[in-house]
């Protein structure tokens, strides 16, 4: 059994991190009636500090549990992906056979 590869959980937690700067720097650029309206709803409640300045970050399971589903994700897009080539008698995957398995790929997961 060949040994799988998984992806590394620090680069996982650079793209999170950079997903959740980018949003706070937009919601920070629209700083529309939304942000405004949650952050006073937060504060009634009494939920303690706002969106805005709360840090985001995961723990070290979510960062292992998110890179072993997308292990998962891409060996079964690469597997359906080569199906699909190996059905026209094409020994490389390409683009084509990898946008026709995307759509049921998406709904399986």
């Amino acid at each position: 059994m060949e040994k799988e590869t998984a992806f590394d959980s620090d680069l996982i937690h650079a793209i999170f991190k950079h997903i959740w700067t980018r949003r706070s720097l937009e919601r920070e650029r629209n700083g529309g009636t939304d942000a405004k309206e949650s952050e006073f709803f937060l504060d009634q409640a009494g939920a303690g500090t706002s969106k805005k300045n709360r840090p985001t970050s995961a723990n070290a399971n979510a960062l292992k549990l998110s890179c072993e589903l997308l292990r998962v994700f891409v060996t079964e897009a690469v597997q359906r992906a080569a199906a699909i080539a190996e059905a026209e008698g094409v020994s490389k995957i390409e683009a084509t056979h990898l946008e026709r398995i995307l759509p049921q790929l998406l709904l399986d997961f």
